[in-house]
């Protein structure tokens, strides 16, 4: 049977930006193109970036910006039970952020299936 398994999360990417909107605007875009090529690739089937707040402000006039960004992540996986699906789906998430590169999440719920 297939489940759709669902994780929200938050990360942190540093850069510099010339203000708090354009650090964040900046930091969206890096991250959506990551999700974007994640799903054109097969893993991940949906995502949203929920929001994107300044975390850490430069201490001087040329260090970057880090930017702590919420987002959501959706696999497709095939399981016998919601609960195997919930085990394989976090997995498949955990294994897809971590090849694209994506450091620093911290999961801010946990994997939730549903039939696909």
């Amino acid at each position: 049977m297939k489940f759709a398994v669902s994780r929200a999360g938050t990360t942190q990417i540093t850069l510099h930006g010339g203000s708090d909107t354009t650090a964040c605007n900046e930091a969206t875009a890096t991250l959506a193109d990551t999700l974007e090529s994640l799903a054109a690739e097969g893993p991940i089937t949906d995502w949203e970036i929920e929001d994107a707040d300044v975390y850490e402000h430069p201490t001087a006039p040329f260090d970057p910006y880090t930017i702590a960004l919420e987002f959501t992540v959706t696999v497709t996986v095939e399981a016998d039970d919601a609960d195997e699906a919930t085990e394989v789906g976090a997995t498949a998430i955990d294994e897809a952020l971590d090849t694209a590169g994506v450091d620093s999440v911290s999961y801010t719920s946990s994997p939730a299936a549903s039939t696909a």
